[in-house]
């Protein structure tokens, strides 16, 4: 689980900021997953941002530039994608 102290109120990589916590179940299991907001270029019609494993830390990335309504979708997206990722590494 990640240390959410260290996140907030803080940049979270080289570009992003940290906007709160998803919290993860899977089989007992907590899982933290910090989502941030990042500038995105966008270089064809996909959506962006989602779920991310990198180096052990997870999260969700979110287009700063997108409304509230989309971000929560992203947001939603992010969320059932860490799940499928997680169910597989813990349940298998």
């Amino acid at each position: 689980m990640q240390d959410k102290d260290r996140f907030e109120g803080q940049s979270v990589g080289e570009s992003g900021s940290c906007l709160g916590f998803v919290r993860v179940v899977v089989a007992g299991k907590a899982f933290d997953l910090a989502v941030q907001a990042l500038s995105f270029t966008k270089d064809g019609g996909g959506v962006a941002g989602g779920f991310f494993e990198k180096d052990g830390e997870l999260g969700i990335l979110l287009d700063d530039s997108v409304g509230p309504r989309e971000a929560k979708r992203q947001i939603e997206r992010g969320t059932q994608e860490a799940v499928r990722h997680l169910s597989r590494r813990v349940l298998n």
